[in-house]
């Protein structure tokens, strides 16, 4: 791992030597001219992060207006046997699954099947009296204030889906709906029941059919690391040599448990590549088609109190202003950022839990949109 390192960080360190100062008129959008310039930057940043952040494999892609300006691809997809990153490489991105039920529930919107407004109880027998009249919009923002029908060993319960939903229904509630903003895996789970009863399918289908294939997206999978996928990035971490815990300076492989039943929180194995066409697919009216669907997509929602939410629709506010961002975060490891207000978005997967890429994305977006380098000094 250090001779690696040592010989990213010299690639790196030259690549940014050579490069000339980006000339654009616009301190706001970088011009095409520059665009060669940019990139260079990018990959010379992208290699140095991996360097010091010791990530062993990574994509990135970056889209301008509308257009992929730029797709990378670096390191090793799986350490021990030493097989290449490619453009095709499937990345777990976890938690940033959510992003794409959000999109799910909004499509429920605009077919006139669902509100988001309406009880969960409307679409759902057999809950407990006190979940009945959580709203939709509350379990995709987080607010729905259900016990979690996880904890730090996984599922509760003694194991497996029934027993799970059993022990979570007897637990009383965390909070009184609305309130306040605490992050749960029962509310999309839940979701993830609502979805498979108004379309007649499982959700993963219904992914398939009215998110990937008109985005043109032939290679996503589902499933954790005790699934056998072709193709994707093996995890890896320093936190207990990847056992969880403690930091050390030892890699190891790290496992992810994700329920079948709760991967629309959870589950989505995909490439950098086809993340960036499901996001241009989004923004161009192709996943939802009505003027005011991605404001509502977008836009955090409202506690009881009136004050705004850390959530929207499925979708974390990572910065509410200026250069407004939302966006997709995962297992510490995967995060895409969309930024709205400048028609730009990033996206970069790693196989390093606790690389964290959303810590530096808005550092590239500057290479980007210069303005967000001032304001955010600000």
């Amino acid at each position: 791992m250090i001779i690696i390192r040592t010989f990213l960080l010299l690639i790196a360190f030259s690549i940014v030597a050579a490069l000339p100062t980006t000339s654009s008129a616009n301190p706001t959008l970088v011009s095409q001219s520059d665009m060669k310039v940019v990139n260079a930057r990018t990959r010379a940043f992208i290699i140095e992060k991996m360097a010091s952040k010791h990530i062993p494999g990574l994509q990135i892609a970056v889209v301008q207006k509308g257009q992929v300006v730029l797709s990378a691809a670096y390191g090793f997809a799986n350490v021990e046997h030493e097989v290449a990153v490619t453009s095709d490489t499937l990345f777990p991105i976890n938690s940033a699954t959510k992003s794409v039920t959000g999109v799910a529930i909004l499509q429920l919107v605009e077919a006139g099947k669902l509100d988001l407004d309406a009880p969960v109880s409307r679409y759902i027998d057999g809950l407990p009296i006190t979940w009945q009249p959580i709203r939709i919009r509350q379990l995709l923002a987080h607010s729905s204030g259900l016990p979690n029908i996880v904890d730090g060993n996984g599922l509760i319960g003694g194991g497996g889906e029934a027993k799970a939903w059993a022990a979570v229904k007897a637990l009383p509630m965390d909070s009184v709906p609305g309130t306040q903003f605490a992050y749960n895996q029962t509310n999309y789970a839940l979701l993830a029941k609502i979805i498979a009863k108004l379309r007649g399918m499982p959700f993963i289908d219904d992914f398939a059919a009215n998110q990937f294939k008109p985005a043109g997206m032939t290679h996503v999978r589902f499933g954790d690391t005790f699934d056998v996928i072709p193709g994707t990035a093996t995890p890896y971490s320093f936190y207990g040599a990847g056992r969880g815990g403690a930091e050390t300076t030892t890699l190891g492989r790290w496992r992810d448990d994700l329920p079948a039943f709760m991967r629309t929180g959870a589950g989505m194995n995909v490439s950098a590549t086809e993340m960036v066409r499901w996001i241009i697919a989004l923004q161009s009216g192709k996943l939802l088609t009505k003027a005011d669907s991605l404001k509502r997509l977008w836009t955090a929602d409202m506690l009881n109190d009136g004050t705004a939410n850390q959530w929207a629709m499925g979708w974390p506010i990572i910065r509410a202003a200026p250069h407004r961002i939302v966006g997709g975060i995962g297992g510490g490891r995967s995060a895409f950022f969309v930024y709205p207000d400048d028609d730009l978005a990033i996206v970069v997967l790693t196989n390093l839990v606790g690389s964290n890429p959303q810590g530096f994305i808005d550092e590239i977006a500057a290479f980007y949109v210069p303005a967000i380098a001032d304001a955010t000094r600000k």
